[in-house]
């Protein structure tokens, strides 16, 4: 306690550390207010229907990313997943269009010109969800809940949707620029935490209820949340280093110097993305759902709207693991690597310099690719399987998947920034030994 309080105090010291705190909470304070003002012509009175659909499944899972305005019908109902779709989007055409390839090598210029591509394409993905949300709205509502009608309405409301995702992205940058960590995961994060203590408290009812387990399940199904916590903190800090000796095992070089040397390659290299561009996917058909009343596709996308069926999780996870390959194919590139090497003067034992050490480094990245994906992906739907077992809805999302692996890295990331601070100016860190391992691999598109 009195190294917490030691630590704060320290924070508050620092000038530059402080202001930017204090930005940071004032601009999440306006995003969680703006949360909750309802979209104008619409009675808040009435929603009760719309917080009934968002209360599972997919939706509940989109209700969680915007901290709750989705099932509120607010200003901000749309969130800041318009971005990161649009952010997906343009990192895979930078895969496949050269025109984009070229931007990504002019260094600040080039990033300047894709944030703009981005925004611009974030505004068409709003023009087609925003009447699509409205849709869904004067189907789950009451008519009586409209106190505007007609065309007027309905325009007002699009503008208004959209600018309220625009808002939240420029409330994003200026949490980058001003204040502390990733403005954009901080708001995911944000919205994540909001829905945490409801959560709770509505898994805790259900359970101390005649037939709910009591008590005892409820502190079971507490310390099983903390060992998830911890096994998704060791999977987004990954393996830091692969002993060299144990990477020629991998490759099955059985030959290998007695030296210990390192190669900076991690199991989970991906970090989150690769959920990130397969929960993306898999808001698909949802959109069908809301723009066909074809009995076939709405039968082909409720089935792959449930949350908890076979179908949807074995996609999801198979996904995933796909995913996770592609992205580590995107940001390690081991012919840049065996380069940097060479020029640095370093090598690998018993590995030839050149294409030998380049297919020296993509085996490895493949073969520790593997086991990191696959726990990925079971990471992923565990929240699946903590509904099968009697967990509630709003509660299960935490055992797993986006929106834990979010929650721990932007967190972990953020407290690394606070620490940087600290040891720049000469005060103790966060923790007693050892310093804490952010995730770089989130900041890229969100």
């Amino acid at each position: 306690m009195r190294k917490f309080i030691e630590t704060l105090k320290n924070i508050y010291k620092i000038e530059e550390l402080r202001s930017r705190l204090l930005t940071t909470l004032g601009l999440v304070v306006v995003y969680r207010l703006g949360s909750f003002i309802v979209l104008p012509g619409i009675d808040p009175a009435q929603l009760e229907a719309l917080k009934t659909q968002t209360s599972s499944g997919l939706l509940g899972l989109l209700d969680m990313f915007s901290g709750g305005a989705f099932g509120n019908a607010s200003l901000f109902a749309l969130g800041i997943m318009p971005y990161i779709s649009a952010s997906i989007v343009v990192q895979l055409l930078g895969m496949a269009i050269p025109y984009f390839q070229r931007l990504q090598r002019e260094g600040e210029s080039g990033r300047r010109k894709i944030n703009q591509i981005t925004r611009y394409l974030t505004v068409l993905i709003l023009f087609m969800q925003a009447p699509a949300y409205l849709k869904n709205l004067q189907f789950q509502l009451p008519e009586t809940a409209f106190v505007l009608h007609g065309t007027f309405f309905f325009l007002s409301s699009i503008i208004i949707l959209t600018s309220g995702t625009m808002f939240v992205m420029w409330l994003g940058e200026r949490i980058t620029d001003k204040g502390i960590g990733n403005g954009i995961s901080l708001i995911i994060m944000v919205g994540i935490i909001a829905r945490f203590p409801f959560a709770v408290l509505g898994e805790f009812s259900s359970r101390v209820e005649e037939s709910g387990g009591g008590l005892v399940m409820f502190l079971v199904e507490i310390v099983l949340l903390f060992l998830v916590f911890v096994s998704v903190i060791l999977l987004v800090q990954g393996v830091r280093k692969i002993p060299v000796q144990y990477a020629k095992r991998i490759v099955g070089n059985k030959q290998f110097g007695g030296v210990r040397q390192y190669i900076p390659l991690k199991v989970n290299a991906a970090g989150v993305m690769p959920i990130i561009f397969a929960q993306a996917i898999m808001f698909i058909p949802m959109a069908f759902t809301n723009f066909s009343s074809s009995e076939t596709l709405t039968g082909f996308a409720a089935a792959f709207s449930n949350y908890t069926g076979f179908w949807y999780n074995f996609t999801f996870a198979l996904m995933i693991i796909i995913f996770t390959y592609f992205y580590t194919a995107i940001i390690i590139n081991p012919t840049q690597m065996a380069e940097d090497m060479k020029r640095n003067g370093g090598f690998i034992p018993g590995v030839k310099p050149g294409r030998k050490t380049v297919d020296f480094l993509d085996s490895i990245m493949s073969r520790i690719t593997l086991p990191g994906s696959i726990f990925l992906a079971i990471i992923a739907i565990l929240p699946a399987f903590a509904m099968m077992v009697g967990i509630t809805n709003k509660f299960a999302h935490f055992y797993g998947g986006t929106s834990l692996l979010i929650l721990v890295g932007v967190v972990l990331d953020t407290l690394q920034q606070i620490e940087s601070h600290l040891l720049m100016r000469h005060y103790d860190g966060l923790m007693k030994s050892g310093r804490i391992k952010g995730r770089t691999s989130l900041s890229s598109p969100i």
